[in-house]
């Protein structure tokens, strides 16, 4: 079983940034990639960011590309997003998932909780 945990996200003003991280513990492998969603009140969930654990590759939406940087730390399992210049239609819950097949495109069998963004203008 694998355990997802989202942690640094709230409340800031427009043009602010912020650091999403998540933490992978339980039966990991190696070969896995893990990404960050979003779902925005009365919308769809959205695939924001993805990279692998192996290789340089990575995603990121072209909405919020030049904006948020999504990174790894494999040694402590655990994905970041970075958020810069964030604007009010960045506010949804974003939520951390991880794929066992090893590709940031999916699919996604894991999910984390979820963690508020809210961003005010």
């Amino acid at each position: 079983q694998v355990r997802l945990v989202e942690s640094g996200g709230g409340l800031v003003q427009a043009g602010e940034s912020l650091r999403l991280s998540c933490a992978a513990s339980g039966r990991t492998r190696n070969n896995i990639a893990m990404g960050w969603f979003r779902q925005a009140p009365g919308k769809e969930r959205e695939f924001v960011a993805g990279i692998g654990w192996s290789g340089p590759g990575s995603y990121v939406l072209n909405s919020v590309k030049g904006r948020f940087t999504v990174s790894r730390d494999v040694a402590e399992n655990t994905v970041y997003l970075q958020m810069n210049s964030l604007k009010p239609e960045d506010t949804a819950i974003y939520i951390c998932a991880l794929s066992s097949y090893g590709s940031y495109f999916g699919p996604y069998d894991y999910w984390g909780q979820g963690i508020q963004v809210t961003v005010s203008s």
